[in-house]
C-alpha cells in the first residue's frame, strides 16, 4: 500500500544519539536512515552539525520535533517553522514532523508533550493549525499518536478517532507509534487492535518502536530497553497490511553499544517480514 504523497519506504532506523557519532562516523553501520531530535540542532553548528551533515551525505535524515506545540492555544512560532523548515532542507528531509500534543501555554514551555481534550473543539483547532504549518512549509506534517496516562474528563470521541480525523480533515501524515498505541491502550483499558482498526494506513509514512516499562497497573513509556513482544505483534500486524512502512527504532535512556540497535533492527526486519 503507497502512501497518499508517494514518500518512500527508508526501510531500518535508529533515532541519531550523540554518544553514537563516532560510532556511525567511522563504520559502516547496519541502518538505513537516522531520525533526529529537530530541537537539538536548530540552533548549533560546530561539531553537532558537521555529523549531521556528514551522515546526510550516506543516509537519509529525518526531523521529529518536539517544540512545534501544535495543539497549544498560543500563537504559532512562525520564527520556529521558519528555521525547521530551512534546517530540512539543508539535509535533505524526506519528512519532518512532532506530535499530537501541546508543549507550553502564555508563553512558557512545560518541556513534555501534553495530551489534548478529545473534543470537537480541540479537533478544529488542531487542523487549522496543521493545516497553517503545512502551507507554510510546503510539505505535510507527520504526526505521531501520543502515549497517555489520564483522560480528559470531556473527551468527546476516541484518541484513535482523534487522529484519524485530524489527519483526514488537515490532509496531514501520521507517525505510528506502536509502542505509544500499546502503552496508552493498557493504561485506559482500551483494545489496541481495534486502535489500529481506525488507522489510515495510507497516510502512515513511519513506524515508531521503543521499549517501554511494565508497572503492572500501568506502562510508562521509558524508551530505555528492548521492545517487548506485544509491540511486536502489533508492528508486524502494521506492516503486513501496509506491505511496509518505514521503521525507527528509538532508545533515549539507558542507552547501549550501536551493536545493541543493530540487533533490535534486524528483529524489526524479520517481524516485518513474517518470521
Amino acid at each position: 500500500m503507497a502512501n497518499r504523497w508517494g514518500l518512500p519506504n527508508l526501510g531500518f532506523g535508529v533515532g541519531l544519539r550523540t554518544v553514537h557519532f563516532t560510532h556511525v562516523l567511522e563504520a559502516d553501520p547496519a541502518v538505513d536512515w537516522f531520525e533526529i531530535v529537530s530541537e537539538n540542532f536548530l540552533d548549533t553548528e560546530g561539531r553537532p552539525m558537521w555529523v549531521l551533515e556528514q551522515l546526510a551525505e550516506r543516509f537519509p535524515v529525518v526531523l521529529h520535533g518536539v517544540g512545534m506545540s501544535v495543539g497549544s492555544t498560543d500563537p504559532i512560532d512562525w520564527d520556529y517553522i521558519d528555521r525547521l523548515g530551512a534546517l530540512a532542507d539543508r539535509v535533505r528531509a524526506p519528512w519532518m514532523g512532532d506530535h499530537v500534543c501541546w508543549t507550553g501555554v502564555q508563553g512558557h514551555n512545560g518541556h513534555d508533550l501534553y495530551p489534548m481534550p478529545y473534543t470537537e473543539e480541540s479537533l478544529t483547532h488542531l487542523v487549522g493549525r496543521v493545516k497553517a504549518i503545512q502551507d507554510r512549509l510546503g510539505r505535510p506534517l507527520v504526526l505521531e499518536n501520543p502515549s497517555t496516562y489520564l483522560e480528559f474528563s470531556a473527551n468527546e470521541m476516541a484518541e484513535a478517532v482523534f487522529i484519524r480525523r485530524m489527519a483526514e480533515e488537515a490532509d496531514c501524515a501520521l507517525l505510528l507509534d506502536v509502542n505509544n498505541v500499546y502503552v496508552t491502550c493498557r493504561n485506559h483499558g482500551l483494545d489496541a487492535n481495534a486502535y489500529l482498526d481506525e488507522m489510515p494506513l495510507d497516510r502512515v509514512v513511519q513506524i515508531h518502536l521503543a521499549g517501554h516499562t511494565d508497572r503492572g497497573t500501568h506502562c510508562i513509556d521509558t524508551h530505555d530497553d528492548h521492545v517487548r513482544d506485544e509491540v511486536w505483534a502489533l508492528y508486524a500486524r502494521v506492516q503486513a497490511e501496509s506491505g511496509g512502512i518505514s521503521t525507527l527504532l528509538e532508545w533515549d535512556d539507558d542507552i547501549p553499544e550501536f551493536a545493541v540497535l543493530e540487533a533490535e533492527l534486524d528483529l524489526a526486519r524479520r517481524h516485518s517480514e513474517g518470521s
